[in-house]
């Protein structure tokens, strides 16, 4: 619930219309008047039908496919909102598209995760809120605040509930060497061991597992990413961990992107279930009886509260 005097407008574009809802609700607040639309040779047009001169403002939207139409309509509706004297702006971004664009990996690569940070800081945020960026250092590539927010907390409870009676048989596997420090605080969150699966990419969404580190006989394995893109890695590891004695697999991640052949991939593996978070919606012929899906509207609605009220928001993950 709101108390502060100061008011407060919450917007959204069209990637992730229900979950903006699902946050408006929780602050006993409606979404703010705006349309968002296109001209007849397909420019983004948007109306901001609310004043909101002097306003702390947030525009929830997902950076999610159609990546491109999805981040140009943050833009504009910031740029809009800036222009029509809005107090303070932060985009909620609960997907950072372009997150995996972190460094150069090669010669003559962009670093596009910096570039769309510059991108929103010109139109005009004052702040970016978001949830398991790819890469926490990310977070340095703006020059304003980033509040960063964490999926685990939604996710470890679910698990907790699910295997109560399971535990000594819960491992926690890291798909990779990139996402262990992830695996380690998961795990420690359920007081479970982790092991770690070794694995070689030889071009952009084909791995190859190599070997699995740690001790998984025999037991329930629960695979852990912050994204889900083609579903290969998830897919080849859990093979893995079931050829090398793993009772049942069990997914979950952040951000179900499931581009190309996710979907079928994932109905056809050895994986139980798959356990994913709201940033990303998904659309009706990626609903399948293997996801379950739950949302992060509860953390970023307390999230926005506490930066509206000027409350620490890591005190939320402590």
């Amino acid at each position: 619930m709101i108390t502060h005097d100061k008011e407060i407008k919450i917007f959204a574009a069209n990637s992730n219309k229900i979950l903006a809802e699902k946050i408006a609700d929780i602050l006993d607040l409606k979404l703010s008047d705006s349309h968002v639309g296109r001209f007849s040779d397909g420019e983004i047009n948007i109306n901001i039908n609310d004043t909101v001169r002097g306003s702390d403002v947030f525009v929830i939207q997902s950076t999610c496919e159609p990546v491109n139409e999805n981040l140009m309509e943050l833009l504009i509706m910031i740029d809009a909102l800036k222009r029509s004297s809005a107090g303070h702006i932060t985009a909620v971004i609960p997907y950072y598209g372009y997150a995996r664009q972190d460094r150069k990996a090669k010669a003559r690569d962009p670093i596009s995760a910096k570039l769309v940070a510059d991108l929103l800081t010109a139109a005009g945020a004052n702040a970016v809120m978001t949830m398991d960026l790819h890469a926490a250092q990310i977070q340095g590539f703006f020059n304003i605040p980033v509040v960063h927010l964490v999926g685990a907390p939604i996710l470890t409870s679910y698990y907790s509930k699910k295997f109560k009676n399971d535990m000594d048989d819960i491992v926690i596997v890291s798909p990779d060497f990139g996402s262990v420090t992830r695996a380690r605080n998961f795990a420690e969150k359920l007081n479970v061991p982790i092991a770690i699966v070794d694995k070689r990419r030889p071009k952009p969404n084909v791995c190859e597992v190599l070997n699995i580190i740690g001790e998984i006989k025999n037991k329930k394995i629960i695979l852990i990413d912050d994204v889900v893109d083609t579903a290969g890695t998830l897919v080849n590891a859990a093979s893995a961990l079931i050829d090398k004695g793993a009772k049942e697999v069990y997914a979950c991640c952040t951000h179900p992107v499931l581009s190309g052949p996710a979907i079928e991939r994932l109905q056809n593996s050895v994986i139980k279930e798959i356990v994913v978070l709201d940033t990303i919606p998904l659309s009706e012929e990626k609903q399948i009886d293997k996801i379950k899906v739950l949302s992060v509207s509860a953390v970023f609605a307390e999230a926005i509260e506490r930066v509206y009220e000027h409350q620490s928001v890591s005190a939320m993950f402590i």
